[in-house]
């Protein structure tokens, strides 16, 4: 059977840059601090009047015109994000007016820092079933918009950006060859949003006592992070029958250096210059929009090579979690 593949790549990240030097006068924290138990050095923020569909409608036309597609060619959108510009209209509805993608369905999905994997799981499904033809996939965060610059924790982690591909039967790209999806709501309180939603609608309280912010317990999230992407990973290399040493580029979810590295050390044959960590060095931790991103990076500057292999890994809030490998044909 004929697998589906990403045939067009784009992304596009905000001009401001907010290094660990400009945090230094927001909370207290320092720029070493911040590298040595991050590695996050900048990060980019969108400008006031920026928003997730805008930088996602960016990088949507950089994909489909890597792709040389049109906005007319698409049947379908799936957009991850965390940070929608409403709760409703979806954000996928207003990427699919601004790149004039008439003829297709849209969708928002919400898996957090797994949205991307989410999404191409999805995409794969929908396209190798022949339901559509070719699926658009957006993966864009604002997420500035939701941390408090005065709790450190937080503050150094996160940044704005967005990315896409174009997933199709037709042309030429990278194979997804497999994908493996979880997730456990056992832990959903250890990373949240607490307000806004249903359940603690906004009020004056809320805002008072900064539910609207992302909280996180580092500690215990760092923990399931790197044994979640472990065995993601294991089970994605038995489901394409590969092995470790077959592997030419490991993109673990760019949230922390600390993570990653904890990663690839479980791994005999993955090597540091196999482990692709750039994204969390110049964008931090952009949620769903980050293994895309360093996606986009090695394709734009030509690092893979002809039938190398990628394995994607992410784990994000719910917890949601999971693997995708992909081939360069």
């Amino acid at each position: 059977m004929t697998k589906a593949k990403i045939i067009g790549l784009g992304s596009y990240y905000p001009k401001k840059v907010l290094t660990n030097f400009d945090l230094e006068k927001m909370v207290e924290t320092s720029d070493e601090w911040i590298r040595t138990r991050t590695g996050v050095e900048e990060r980019r923020i969108a400008a006031d009047d920026e928003f997730s569909s805008d930088m996602g409608t960016n990088a949507a036309k950089e994909a489909l015109k890597d792709a040389n597609l049109n906005g007319s060619d698409i049947d379908f959108i799936l957009v991850a994000t965390l940070t929608p510009d409403y709760i409703f209209p979806s954000t996928a509805c207003l990427i699919q007016e601004n790149i004039k993608a008439n003829n297709a369905a849209a969708l928002d999905i919400q898996a957090a820092c797994s949205g991307y994997v989410y999404a191409l799981t999805l995409a794969k499904s929908l396209v190798e079933a022949k339901t559509y033809k070719n699926v658009l996939i957006v993966a864009t965060e604002k997420l500035s918009s939701i941390v408090d610059y005065k709790d450190r924790s937080t503050a150094i982690l996160f940044g704005d950006a967005a990315t896409a591909c174009v997933v199709s039967l037709d042309g030429k790209g990278l194979e997804i060859k497999s994908t493996f999806l979880a997730a456990s709501g056992k832990e959903a309180d250890l990373l949240i949003l607490p307000a806004g939603g249903s359940k603690l609608p906004a009020s004056i309280q809320t805002v008072k006592e900064k539910k609207h912010y992302i909280q996180m317990k580092g500690k215990e999230v760092y923990k399931h992070a790197v044994r979640r992407m472990k065995e993601a990973i294991e089970i994605c290399l038995k489901d394409a029958n590969l092995t470790e040493k077959e592997i030419s580029w490991l993109i673990p979810h760019q949230a922390n250096e600390r993570i990653i590295d904890a990663i690839a050390k479980r791994f005999e044959h993955l090597e540091s210059d196999k482990v692709f960590k750039e994204v969390v060095h110049k964008f931090g931790n952009t949620s769903a929009s980050s293994v895309g991103l360093a996606l986009d990076i090695l394709k734009k500057e030509n690092r893979i090579k002809p039938k190398e292999k990628i394995l994607l890994t992410v784990f994000g809030a719910g917890f949601t979690w999971g693997a995708c490998i992909l081939e360069n044909n």
